[in-house]
């Protein structure tokens, strides 16, 4: 099983390594939800969804289900 950006904890970060183009929504794409790019989780809203995440620099607040399509790869 990949790790996915729904499996983060708070204040971990993680490289972006892949998604499914189609469930992921253009919008984050083009605010820099792109392989390669670092992702740290900020925390998540009661009921664990959005979650708030920090993009190389760029704050976003996402579904939890959009979360779990894009895998990612866990620093440290």
């Amino acid at each position: 099983m990949s790790d996915t950006i729904a499996h983060l904890k708070r204040g971990e970060q993680a490289t972006i390594v892949s998604f499914n183009e189609e469930q992921v929504p253009l919008k984050l794409l083009e605010m820099g939800c792109l392989p390669g790019n670092v992702v740290m989780m900020m925390e998540s809203a009661p009921f664990q969804d959005p979650i708030y995440l920090n993009i190389n620099g760029t704050y976003l607040a996402i579904r939890r289900e959009t979360a779990q399509q894009i895998i990612v790869k866990r620093h440290g």
